[in-house]
C-alpha cells in the first residue's frame, strides 16, 4: 500500500476501534469492492491511435450508488484514486446521502488534446465503462480537468448506447443539460454554512476574525466571496504561482483580488483598488508560507497534503477549514489538537459539493427543476445537521472531529451492511 493510502485508513482505523467492531467488519471496511482497469483507444484529429490507460475505483456501495469525480490527469495514481474513493465512502455518510464511495481517472494530459479529440475520449470512456456506471450503480462527476461539458458528453453518450434519455447517469452538468443551480458554488457555500456553526459554537465576531484561504480556484474565490460578504476580514490568499498577506490586518475585497488576478494571471503583492496599488502594506507570501502567517481561520482550499509534520507546529491559525480533500496529513491531527487548533475535516467542510451532487440525480430522476433558493435551502439544513451530528459525537466519544466524522460514517455504512446481510 502506498504512504497515501495508509493514512487515509488511519482515522477509518481509529473509528473502527473505537466502534469496537470485530475484524471481519473490519476487512470489509478497508478494502475497494471493486478496482476497474481498462484501456482506451483514442484517434487524434491528425490519424493516430493512442491508449490511454483509465481506472474505476468503488469502495463501497452499503449506502447506495457508488457516487465519486472523474479526472482527466496525467499523473494518475492507482493508490491516490483508492484514497479519493474511500474519502466519498466517508464524505457520503457524514452528510447522510444515500450513495457509496468511487473514483476514476483517465491517464491523459488533456491540455495536449484539441476540444474535438476530448469530446471523443469522454465518449469512449462510457463505451469502455458503460457497464460499470449508472444511475443506480455508479455516478461519475466532475474532478480534476473535467468539467460540465465534459459531463455533458458523458451523459449524452450513456443515453444513446442505453436508447433512452438518462441524465442522473452522471452530476455536474450543465443546467441546460439537467444540472442543478448552484452546483458551481456547493462546496463552499456548504463550507461557509459549517464555518457559522463554529463560529456560533465560539462565539466569534466576524467584524473581528481573519481568514486565510489557499487556493483561489472556484471554490477558493466563492468562500473568499462568502466569508467577505458576512464581513469576516480576509488577510491572505494565494494561488499557484504565491499570494498576498496583508500586513495591516484590515482585511481585502473578494471582488478585487479576482480583478487582481484576472489582470496578471497571478495574485501580486500589491493590492489594488482599480488602478491604485498599494505595495507597501502587503506582503508577497509563497503557498507554503501563507499557511503559517497570523490568522484566525486558515482555509485550505487547493489540493491535498500541504500541513504535515514540517509545518504543523508552526500554524497559528485557532481554526481549519479543510475544503481540500486531503489538505491536512492525519497524521498532524494530534499536532494541532495539542496545540487546540479546531480541524473542520475535509469530510465534513467539503460534503456541500456532493450533497448537491445527490440533489442533482434526485432532480433528474424525479423529471423535477429546482430553484436557486430551493438547493441552497436544503444544502444548509443538510450540512448545519451533519456538523451537529459530528459535534455531539466529538463531545460524546472525546475525539476530535475528524475521528468523531469517521465514527458517525463508519457507524452508518455498518448498519448499512448489516441490513444487507
Amino acid at each position: 500500500m502506498s504512504a497515501i493510502f495508509l493514512k487515509t485508513l488511519k482515522p477509518l482505523k481509529l473509528a473502527i476501534k473505537l466502534l469496537k467492531l470485530d475484524k471481519k467488519k473490519y476487512q470489509n471496511l478497508v478494502k475497494p469492492q471493486h478496482i476497474i482497469v481498462k484501456n482506451i483507444p483514442l484517434k487524434l484529429t491528425g490519424g493516430q491511435i493512442k491508449n490511454f490507460k483509465a481506472y474505476r475505483v468503488q469502495f463501497n456501495n452499503a449506502l447506495g450508488p457508488y457516487k465519486g469525480g472523474l479526472r482527466f490527469y496525467p499523473k494518475i495514481d492507482l493508490e491516490e484514486i483508492k484514497a479519493l474513493a474511500l474519502l466519498m465512502a466517508v464524505k457520503c455518510a457524514v452528510v447522510n446521502i444515500p450513495f457509496g464511495g468511487a473514483k476514476g481517472g483517465v491517464k491523459v494530459d488533456p491540455k495536449k488534446l484539441n476540444d474535438q479529440e476530448i469530446e471523443e475520449l469522454s465518449r469512449q470512456w462510457v463505451r469502455a465503462f458503460q457497464k460499470n456506471i449508472g444511475p443506480n450503480k455508479d455516478i461519475p462527476a466532475p474532478d480534476v480537468y473535467t468539467n460540465a461539458q465534459i459531463m455533458a458528453w458523458l451523459a449524452d453518450e450513456y443515453s444513446k448506447l442505453v436508447g433512452h434519455l438518462e441524465p442522473a447517469v452522471v452530476t455536474g452538468k450543465p443546467v441546460e443539460n439537467g444540472g442543478l443551480k448552484g452546483r458551481e458554488t456547493a462546496t463552499a457555500q456548504g463550507g461557509f454554512y459549517v464555518l457559522e456553526e463554529v463560529r456560533k459554537k465560539f462565539k466569534f465576531k466576524p467584524a473581528e476574525t481573519k481568514v486565510i484561504i489557499q487556493g483561489f480556484g472556484n471554490v477558493g474565490f466563492n468562500i473568499a466571496k462568502l466569508v467577505y460578504q458576512a464581513g469576516y476580514k480576509i488577510v491572505g490568499v494565494a494561488d499557484s504561482q504565491g499570494g498576498i498577506y496583508d500586513l495591516r490586518g484590515l482585511g481585502m475585497n473578494s471582488q478585487r483580488l479576482m480583478a487582481i488576478k484576472k489582470a496578471r494571471n497571478h495574485l501580486h503583492h500589491c493590492y489594488c483598488r482599480g488602478s491604485v496599488c498599494d505595495c507597501g502594506n502587503y506582503k508577497k507570501v509563497t503557498n507554503k508560507k501563507l499557511l503559517v502567517m497570523p490568522t484566525d481561520i486558515l482555509i485550505p482550499a487547493a489540493i491535498e497534503n500541504q500541513i504535515t509534520q514540517k509545518n504543523a507546529y508552526q500554524i497559528k491559525a485557532k481554526v481549519i477549514l479543510e475544503l481540500a480533500n486531503g489538505a491536512i496529513d492525519p497524521s498532524v491531527d494530534k499536532i494541532l489538537s495539542a496545540k487546540n487548533v479546531l480541524v473542520v475535516p475535509d469530510v465534513l467542510a467539503n460534503g456541500g459539493g456532493v450533497v448537491v451532487s445527490y440533489f442533482e440525480w434526485l432532480q433528474n430522476r424525479q423529471s423535477e427543476v429546482w430553484s436557486e433558493s430551493q438547493v441552497l435551502n436544503r444544502l444548509k439544513e443538510a450540512m448545519i445537521k451533519s456538523f451537529d451530528d459530528v459535534w455531539e459525537i466529538s463531545q460524546s466519544y472525546k475525539v476530535d472531529l475528524r475521528a468523531a466524522a469517521y465514527v458517525l460514517a463508519v457507524g452508518r455504512i455498518v448498519k448499512a451492511m448489516k441490513k444487507h446481510g
